[in-house]
C-alpha cells in the first residue's frame, strides 16, 4: 500500500517545476534581451531594468543601447512570452476538452480562418502597410471556430468527435478560399507566406498592449476550469454523473482558448507546434492533471517561444528566419515521437 504522504507529492512536484519554469523563463528572457546584432551586456541590462522598475540608478547603457533595449528587444521578448504562453495553455486546454494529446490551438480552423483574413487584407492593400491585418486575422479565426460549432450542432452532434470533424471541414473550406486568392494574386504570395510562417516583429509596445488583455482574460478562464478538465478526462458520461455540465464546460473552454489563440495569431502570424510540444512535454514531466498542466504550460510555453525567436533572429544573422520554421523544425520530429508513443499505448 502506498504511504499516506504520497498524495502530497504531486503538489510538491508541481511547485518545484513551477519554480524551475520561472527560472527558465527569466533566463530565456535575459538571453532574448541581451543577444542580437547589437550586443548588450547582461549585467548592464539587469542594472538598467532594476534601476528603471524598482530603484532609480544611473544607467550603464548609452542612449542608443537604451533605445534598442526598451523599444526593440524588450517588447519583442514580452510579445514572444505572451504568444508562447497563450498558445501553450490553449493547446493544453484543447487536449483536455477533446481528450486527445494531439490536439492543438488550430484544431477547429483558427489557423485557416486567420490565414484567409490576413490574405484578404494583403491582397487588398498590396505593398502598403495596413493596421487591418491583425483585425482581419482575429475575425477570420473566430469566424472559423464559430462555423465549426454551428456545423457540428446542425448535424445533431455535440460530442468532441463531431466538433473536430466539423472543424476539419471548415478549415478545408477556408484553406481552399485562401489558395484561390493567392493564385489570383501571385504578386502577394511572398507577403502571405511571410505572415503564415510567423514573425514577432514589433513597432514598440503597441502589439503587446493589443494582445495583453486577451491573454489575461483567456488564461484566467482556462485556469479556472482546469479542475473541470480533469473531470472531463474520464469521459462525458462519468463527468455528467459527477454533476459536471460537460457541454457548457467544453463550450466555455473552446471559446476562450480560441479567443486567446486568435488574438495571438493576429499579432504573430501562424506559429505551429507550440500548443502541441509544450503541453505534451509538461505532461511527461509532471503527469496529466490539468491542475498542474495548464499553469506550467504557460510558463514553459513563454520560455520556449522566446528561445525560438532568439534562434530565428540569430542563426542566420544578419538575416532573420521565420519563427515558424524554427518551431516546425523542433515540432515535426516531436509530433512523430508522440505518434509513436500513442501507438505503443494503443
Amino acid at each position: 500500500m502506498a504511504p499516506a504522504t504520497d498524495p502530497l507529492r504531486p503538489a510538491r512536484l508541481r511547485w518545484g517545476w513551477l519554480g524551475a519554469g520561472a527560472a527558465v523563463l527569466l533566463g530565456a528572457g535575459l538571453l532574448g534581451v541581451v543577444l542580437g546584432p547589437a550586443k548588450l551586456g547582461a549585467w548592464q541590462v539587469m542594472r538598467e531594468l532594476f534601476g528603471s522598475l524598482f530603484v532609480e540608478a544611473p544607467s550603464d547603457l548609452s542612449s542608443t543601447q537604451q533605445a534598442i533595449l526598451w523599444e526593440l528587444r524588450l517588447p519583442r521578448v514580452v510579445l514572444g512570452g505572451l504568444v508562447g504562453a497563450m498558445l501553450a495553455v490553449a493547446g493544453g486546454a484543447y487536449q483536455g476538452v477533446f481528450r486527445n494529446p494531439l490536439a492543438d490551438p488550430y484544431l477547429l480552423g483558427v489557423a485557416a480562418g486567420a490565414g484567409l483574413g490576413a490574405t484578404l487584407v494583403i491582397v487588398s492593400a498590396g505593398d502598403a502597410p495596413t493596421t487591418l491585418l491583425p483585425v482581419a486575422a482575429f475575425v477570420g479565426g473566430s469566424m472559423a471556430v464559430a462555423m465549426a460549432y454551428a456545423v457540428g450542432r446542425s448535424v445533431g452532434g455535440r460530442s468532441a468527435t463531431t466538433i473536430i470533424l466539423a472543424g476539419v471541414a471548415v478549415a478545408a473550406f477556408f484553406t481552399a478560399m485562401q489558395t484561390y486568392l493567392q493564385q489570383q494574386n501571385l504578386e502577394t504570395v511572398r507577403q502571405v507566406y511571410s505572415w503564415i510562417l510567423g514573425r514577432l516583429t514589433t513597432t514598440g509596445w503597441s502589439e503587446v498592449l493589443i494582445l495583453l488583455p486577451y491573454v489575461i482574460i483567456s488564461s484566467v478562464v482556462l485556469l479556472f476550469h482546469r479542475r473541470l478538465l480533469d473531470a472531463l478526462s474520464v469521459g462525458d458520461a462519468e463527468a455528467d454523473a459527477l454533476g459536471v455540465p460537460t457541454g457548457r464546460v467544453r463550450a466555455t473552454v473552446v471559446v476562450f482558448a480560441t479567443l486567446g489563440t486568435a488574438a495571438a495569431v493576429a499579432v504573430s502570424g501562424l506559429i505551429a507546434f507550440v500548443g502541441l510540444i509544450v503541453p505534451h512535454t509538461v505532461r511527461l514531466l509532471v503527469g496529466s492533471s490539468y491542475r498542474s498542466l495548464l499553469p506550467l504550460s504557460m510558463v514553459f510555453g513563454a520560455a520556449f517561444l522566446i528561445l525560438a525567436d532568439l534562434a530565428a533572429r540569430t542563426i542566420a544573422s544578419p538575416a532573420e528566419l521565420p519563427i515558424g520554421v524554427i518551431t516546425a523544425f523542433v515540432g515535426a520530429p516531436f509530433f512523430a515521437l508522440i505518434l509513436r508513443t500513442s501507438r505503443r499505448v494503443i
